[in-house]
């Protein structure tokens, strides 16, 4: 039996299953175990691998889900995350649903025991082992490197503007090459909003723009390096927020990064 982010138990499927992914990058990952075609239901926010999720039903967005659309696709297992789903969506999916699986890394190193829970589940074990093995191998590359420590601002949202907090897989990411994500006044939100005050901008070495949710271009960059005094550069959100088998190249990425001079 294996467990998920929240404790529930789960015994590998019986019968081919039939899933329904309300998570991109969960997405992205059952497709890399070989189950794209398990897969009977995604969001539209679900678009890597391009070429395998073009026939797979969209049921609606992360938080505007289509229940009426999952239920007429009778899958056996719905893929949810704390972070993207909401619960009472996810509350009413439990409702005909025969398992709701949780997913919620935090840390870049839980991507392991997610390749393995879905792996487990759903008969792809022996291609779970083989991404560990990668993502470990990408791990040990990243920790040859020296580490040069900065303060980093990383913003995901402007009007208002809004940033990480350091209990994020973002910042836990970006502190795998000692950039360390500033703490933010509001401490109960994972998202807060802020202001670009003096004492903020005195604890900061490098602003990083992502490239999602908000689009944020190189012209972003470049006006706000002039108006700030301070480096600014666009990054891949992807790369840094997407967890599963993305979190490999995620890594790889980092490791291109830290031989940055900034």
């Amino acid at each position: 039996m294996m467990r998920d982010a929240i404790g529930q138990l789960h015994v590998p499927a019986a019968t081919p299953p039939r899933i329904v992914s309300l998570v991109p990058s969960v997405t992205e990952l059952l497709c890399e175990l070989g189950l794209a075609g398990a897969l009977v239901g995604r969001t539209g926010y679900c678009i890597h691998p391009a070429a395998q999720v073009k026939a797979i039903a969209k049921v609606g967005g992360t938080k505007t889900v289509n229940l009426k659309k999952i239920r007429t696709l009778a899958p056996t297992h719905v893929i949810v995350n704390i972070d993207e789903n909401e619960k009472p969506t996810v509350d009413a999916l439990a409702e005909f649903v025969p398992h709701i699986v949780v997913t919620h890394p935090l840390a870049p190193q839980d991507n392991l025991a997610l390749y393995r829970l879905l792996g487990g589940l759903f008969g792809a074990a022996e291609r779970a082992e083989i991404l560990c093995a990668q993502y470990l191998a990408a791990d040990a590359r990243l920790r040859s490197l020296p580490q040069r420590q900065k303060a980093v601002l990383y913003c995901i949202w402007q009007d208002p503007w809004m940033t990480v907090s350091q209990d994020t897989y973002i910042a836990r990411m970006l502190a795998q090459i000692g950039w360390q994500q500033v703490a933010m006044p509001d401490v109960s939100s994972r998202y807060p909003q802020f202001s670009w005050t003096p004492d903020l901008m005195a604890q900061i070495d490098l602003v990083l723009l992502s490239s999602e949710p908000y689009q944020f271009t190189e012209t972003h960059a470049d006006a706000l390096e002039r108006q700030l005094g301070k480096p600014v550069r666009l990054v891949d959100g992807e790369m840094l927020s997407w967890y599963g088998s993305r979190a490999i190249a995620g890594l790889g990425y980092l490791e291109a990064l830290a031989q940055e001079e900034f």
